[in-house]
């Protein structure tokens, strides 16, 4: 599964603590935007420890999925960060 995390976190500490959580399951794109490729296993465990971790009254996470024949039609305008998708070119 292909999917896109951001997050909206006001307290410093916590939102550092989804920062470093979330650079365990993928790449970081953007300041508070990550991209990440997990099997259905992986995304369960990352969404069970983010729940842990935010307050649901203040904090926005959001998951945003692309499937197989969206990722080849993704732009980007400047210098690719992270990992490459497969598929995927920068011309």
């Amino acid at each position: 599964m292909f999917f896109v995390v951001s997050y909206d976190i006001p307290d410093d500490r916590r939102r550092t603590k989804v920062c470093k959580l979330l650079k365990n399951f993928g790449w970081h794109v953007q300041y508070s935007v990550f991209e990440c490729d997990l099997k259905l296993k992986e995304y369960q465990q990352l969404r069970k420890r983010l729940k842990a971790l935010i307050n649901k009254k203040e904090d926005d996470v959001r998951f945003y999925f692309l499937c197989k024949d969206c990722l080849p039609k993704t732009v980007v305008i400047g210098p690719r960060k992270g990992k490459p998708i497969e598929g995927f070119y920068i011309v």
